[in-house]
């Protein structure tokens, strides 16, 4: 009963169902590790340890799980970890809270992340600091990386996350858990703070597949508060799992994403993991997306211009940090933002502005939607020819705390993720094996073409099974 926190979802439900325990004790069983672990691990900002409680005691199927710090909660803290928003809490619930909460989930706790989404290591968040639960001198991921600490660490049953460009997916492959990223619409974003618009996209962190399935069931659907969730029924996942099998399943190598400067691990671990698709009666196909070596820097003007304006509203006027040593409008908004958004976030707002800037908007904005537009022909021409795509999540495993201070060595991590986020395909992250040397988790990532989720979980259920 003492080591409750180390059940998934599906799990969690069995023994509730069963009477085997009660909710109140599965979140009691949360709240012990947080006290325990977070201290070393970091994994939460925040805890409503009487919140969750009470609505456990209401609901007796309610299973409580992690939610990144940008998805606002009602009576919840939503700093997106930053010090601009300090102090901010939440008056109403996102569109995924209220799914969630009607789906018998319990939003017990706000965990760390990047400072309004942006990096890939946690290390910018400025409201702690969270490692990998793996390898305490490492970091976790990001920008979802508290989501990712939580679930790898067995302090949470399951996590929500977001990805723009890859940070649902590379910190569930540093935490060994499974990352989906919804297809671009598939889960509202209505209440959840915005980074890039045209990319983000909230998609669960859980412990299993068949755990992601049931998460993206109850996330995903049409929302009148968000103009660019379809209208259309969602598919049954869970049903979509049944008889999973690789026999037969044409599965896509793109060689762009097979290149030198992969960590020799991360490589080996692969290509083991191809191997193995291949022997369970997968069909290997060689394939290419030939405009994959422009993503990145189409990725880098269009995320930069979207976060300059989204995050225009934060001036210290309406809500969260307000500078004191201000004497003019002026020089309210200026320092207001100095003091409250971080490095990292104003290189992207300084970068964002410029490429919007009178003179510069054709010559980089413009420019890199079209390409982005060629991004996305070349998936759907892949996919036309293949049921997935397997590739490496990073090229790396978990680095150490600090190695990459760099920004553009920082940015790298993202490189075989953001292709997908930009054509606002479906893709996930699944735990593989461990480094021989380190020891710290790889995942491989499976991508399907836009609205199939159905497709790529059967596949990675599939794939769970044949490496178990």
């Amino acid at each position: 009963m003492s080591e409750l926190f180390k059940l998934g979802i599906k799990e969690a439900r069995e023994g509730l169902a069963k009477g085997d325990f009660t909710s109140v004790e599965l979140t009691q069983s949360i709240i012990d590790r947080y006290h325990t672990e977070n201290p070393k691990i970091g994994a939460y900002l925040t805890f409503d340890e009487e919140g969750a409680l009470a609505a456990a005691r209401a609901n007796p199927k309610a299973v409580p799980i992690a939610i990144k710090d940008l998805i606002n909660v009602k009576g919840q803290p939503c700093t997106c970890a930053s010090k601009i928003l300090e102090g901010y809490v939440s008056p109403y619930d996102a569109t995924v809270i209220k799914n969630l909460k009607a789906n018998d989930f319990i939003c017990a706790g706000r965990v760390n992340m990047d400072e309004f989404a942006m990096g890939s290591s946690t290390e910018n968040s400025a409201l702690g600091r969270t490692v990998n639960p793996y390898d305490v001198t490492r970091v976790p991921g990001g920008s979802s990386g508290g989501s990712a600490a939580a679930v790898g660490g067995d302090l949470c049953i399951a996590a929500l996350g977001t990805d723009t460009g890859g940070s649902i997916r590379q910190p569930a492959s540093f935490c060994n858990c499974v990352g989906l990223k919804p297809s671009y619409g598939r889960v509202s974003r209505f209440g959840v703070t915005a980074f890039a618009s045209s990319l983000d996209q909230v998609g669960p962190m859980t412990k299993s597949v068949e755990d992601a399935a049931i998460l993206l069931q109850a996330l995903a659907g049409h929302d009148e508060m968000d103009g660019t969730t379809p209208n259309e029924p969602v598919p049954d996942y869970l049903k979509a799992l049944e008889g999973a099998s690789l026999k037969g399943v044409k599965i896509g190598l793109p060689k762009e994403y097979y290149i030198d400067g992969v960590d020799p691990e991360v490589k080996r671990i692969t290509d083991e993991a191809i191997k193995k698709c291949e022997a369970a009666g997968a069909e290997l196909v060689e394939v290419s997306l030939p405009h994959t070596e422009y993503a990145m820097a189409v990725y880098y003007v269009v995320a930069p211009a979207e976060a300059s304006a989204n995050l225009a509203r934060f001036d210290g006027v309406r809500y969260g940090h307000r500078s004191a040593k201000s004497d003019n409008v002026f020089n309210l908004y200026a320092r207001s933002r100095a003091e409250g958004f971080g490095p990292e976030v104003k290189r992207r707002i300084i970068m964002g502005t410029y490429v919007l800037s009178s003179g510069y908007y054709d010559a980089y904005y413009g420019r890199a939607s079209k390409v982005r537009t060629l991004i996305r022909r070349d998936f759907e021409e892949v996919f036309q020819k293949v049921d997935t795509l397997l590739t490496p999540v990073a090229p790396t495993p978990a680095f150490k705390i600090g190695a990459n201070q760099d920004p553009l060595t920082m940015y790298l991590n993202d490189l075989f993720t953001i292709p997908s986020a930009l054509a606002g395909n479906c893709s996930m992250s699944v735990p593989t094996s461990f480094t021989n040397d380190t020891k710290m988790p790889v995942g491989v990532q499976f991508i399907a073409d836009a609205y199939r989720e159905d497709k790529l979980l059967r596949i990675a259920r599939a794939y769970e099974q044949v490496i178990a």
